[in-house]
């Protein structure tokens, strides 16, 4: 398998080089070259696997065993998820009202990020060990817009990159949707286990999203051939929503929601979605991308906005919907739900209601834990677990920086000053 820029300028990578790159260096993301086919017979065998098992299938499809060995592999995997607290990795709530919640939150920070960043950390320290060496890793603290801008400027900046072994590991980094995509084969065969002979029926994922880093693994894994209908869960920041309704992707000044990870109104990885769905046509892509990047707003050509509708539906929630919605599951279930995975189990509540009862999955990214001002606010008492209570007593270091503050400047400042320091201590070794 190799990886080329949704762009074009760049192409026939190895999994070891996007691994440790963010954007390419023309400014566009890493998509694998082809996507590998599951045909029936695959997706039967599949479906009596284990979380850990799919991560595992999924990864081997994109990762050559001339990159990671399959034993290595499985091994990596297996140690990324050593720390999660729950046995089956990502359990499934088959609650009332026919709601299926996927908790993808049982990891070290309570999130859905710590199932795809505890692999990528493997095999970080897989390669890095294998040749030698050190990387700078961007993780500043902020909203995806603002660490989109600084960040992007960083790896057009080539020479800076490589002198300085930069990388990130967002959701730019292909690594994590790659892992992501068995999220979504989790989630339809918890839905709908099958056995030998039936035919595949079609389950719904509903997607609380923002970056559409989680929705790009979901088409991905439709263009396998998984049989899933995909519903991008959106707040009142609502791009993606109306990209999928109206072709419109336009940016508009982010509003602050009870969803705050969800607080996006510029999803980067809707290139990777357009890409995919253009047939991986890069050079419109460019063209479309680059238009976009002047003037903050694009309408899909009206092929294109057929496509995406035909991969996916979506809605847009208000904060008084997460509030609702959170106190019905309570009063239902005594379940409590974060505000991003409300925004989820809204739309199956419409859905419901209206009586359409098809299988459907709604995708649970955090832990309601995390989100205690939003569940007070909901009448309702948080649960808090003592790892937490353990977070809020530990020391936190950073360097504060305001809007107004030269981002780019003050990290090129940084990563320069931690180059010289490791320069010095080798040199004293």
């Amino acid at each position: 398998m190799k990886y080329t820029s949704t762009r074009g300028g760049l192409s026939g990578v190895d999994f070891e080089g996007v691994l440790f790159a963010g954007y390419a260096p023309d400014g566009g993301m890493f998509m694998p070259e082809h996507v590998p086919k599951l045909d029936r017979d695959t997706l039967q065998l599949w479906s009596s696997h284990s979380y850990r098992d799919l991560v595992k299938e999924v990864c081997s499809l994109f990762i050559s065993p001339e990159a990671i060995p399959r034993n290595d592999l499985n091994d990596l995997i297996d140690k990324a998820f050593l720390r999660f607290r729950h046995e089956d990795v990502v359990p499934v709530a088959r609650l009332e009202s026919g709601l299926n919640v996927l908790e993808m939150w049982h990891g070290a920070t309570h999130a859905f990020k710590d199932l795809s960043m505890s692999c990528v950390g493997q095999f970080l320290a897989y390669f890095l060990k294998m040749n030698n060496r050190h990387v700078n890793i961007l993780v500043v603290d902020g909203t995806s817009d603002e660490l989109d801008v600084p960040i992007k400027k960083f790896f057009e900046d080539t020479d800076f990159v490589r002198q300085h072994s930069i990388m990130s590991t967002n959701s730019v980094n292909w690594a994590r949707v790659m892992v992501q995509i068995a999220h979504f084969c989790h989630g339809y065969f918890q839905c709908v286990p099958t056995t030998a002979g039936e035919t595949l029926p079609q389950v719904e994922i509903v997607v609380p999203t923002g970056g559409a880093g989680n929705m790009t693994a979901g088409c991905i894994a439709q263009k396998m051939g998984l049989p899933i209908q995909l519903v991008a869960g959106v707040n009142r920041n609502d791009i993606i929503h109306r990209t999928v309704q109206h072709g419109d992707f336009s940016l508009r000044d982010t509003e602050v929601t009870l969803a705050s990870a969800m607080d996006i109104q510029e999803p980067y990885n809707m290139e990777r979605i357009l890409w995919l769905l253009s047939g991986a046509d890069s050079g419109r892509i460019k063209q479309m991308m680059e238009e976009f990047n002047v003037k903050k707003r694009l309408q899909l050509p009206q092929e294109l906005h057929q496509k995406l509708l035909g991969a996916m539906t979506s809605c847009s929630v208000t904060d008084d919907d997460i509030l609702k919605t959170i106190r019905r599951c309570w009063e239902e279930n005594r379940y409590l739900l974060c505000p991003h995975s409300a925004v989820a189990t809204f739309y199956h509540y419409q859905q419901f209601d209206s009586g359409n009862n098809k299988p459907r999955c709604c995708l649970a990214p955090a832990s309601a834990a995390k989100f205690q001002d939003v569940i007070l606010r909901a009448n309702l008492t948080p649960e808090i677990p003592q790892e937490i209570i353990a977070l809020m007593e530990k020391e936190t270091r950073s360097i504060p920086l305001s809007k107004h503050d030269d981002w780019e400047k003050v990290l090129r400042e940084k990563i320069e000053s931690i180059g010289q320091q490791r320069l010095q201590k080798h040199r004293q070794m």
